[in-house]
């Protein structure tokens, strides 16, 4: 096979198209799929029941689908599903699942994954994710479409992260982002709302009104923070402010970040 360096260990089991890449001394493991124009850069280990979507981009001494790091596990089922065209780049780690979580950790399409970021087990990463260096989504996590997570962050475990939301970097999120929030200090503070990312992907300006004033209803108005929702709900034409009260309304197993 002309697209895998000689030097590279290819366990009996493994798929791997014939348009993939897989560079020198890195491991595929036996039960692992790489679909159409993979590559996988040299040195790095994609193992485990691991599946690579197409065009993704493995980058050196990553290691793909190592079992949870999760005291929990015995060895179950542990899978780890990764979509199209990410780039997956040096000394990441992404854990497969674990019985408790569903067995799968799952990977949307078009995130980008910077040196040293960690993906843990039963994770669910939406598209256009982007993690950058060092930063750590720990185990049950749900983290929804367009979502940037900076430097040195941390989520915390059965944390979830709307869409379009910005974590800063250096920043321990231990309970949910509302859509489109923007997060950061120390301690995870909900500090306003992802302005620059809602311009940049050409949201109206009455949106983006309806989105403020929205935000301002959730911090100051009467009632607990789930009461402020249900009447925003009631009262909202915008698609996105319903976006953010489906949000805070759905079932979840933390308490929200709330806005100062």
């Amino acid at each position: 096979m002309g697209n895998i360096h000689p030097s590279a260990v290819i366990e009996e089991g493994a798929q791997i198209a014939a348009s993939a890449k897989v560079g020198p001394f890195c491991v595929i493991g036996p039960r692992v799929v790489l679909h159409d124009n993979v590559e996988v850069k040299s040195h790095a280990i994609v193992t485990g029941d691991t599946e690579v979507g197409e065009g993704t981009v493995i980058f050196s001494f990553a290691v793909i689908g190592e079992i949870p790091q999760d005291l929990k596990f015995k060895g179950e089922s542990s899978r780890l599903e990764i979509g199209k065209r990410n780039r997956i780049r040096e000394h990441v780690t992404m854990n497969g699942g674990t019985e408790g979580g569903g067995g799968v950790t799952r990977i949307g399409d078009d995130g980008l994954f910077m040196a040293g970021c960690h993906i843990a087990h039963d994770a669910i990463l939406g598209d256009r994710v982007i993690v950058v260096n060092n930063a750590a989504v720990a185990g049950h996590c749900i983290i929804e479409d367009d979502v940037l997570i900076g430097g040195l962050a941390g989520i915390h475990q059965f944390v979830r992260i709307g869409r379009g939301a910005i974590i800063g970097a250096v920043t321990m999120v231990t309970n949910d982002v509302i859509p489109y929030g923007l997060v950061q200090a120390p301690r995870g503070v909900l500090d306003g709302l992802n302005l620059v990312g809602l311009k940049r992907r050409g949201v109206t300006r009455a949106d983006i009104t309806a989105l403020r004033a929205a935000f301002q209803m959730l911090a100051q108005g009467e009632g607990t923070f789930h009461d402020r929702a249900r009447r925003l709900g009631e009262e909202t034409g915008s698609d996105y402010v319903r976006e953010i009260v489906d949000f805070v309304l759905a079932d979840t197993g933390r308490h929200f970040l709330t806005p100062g």
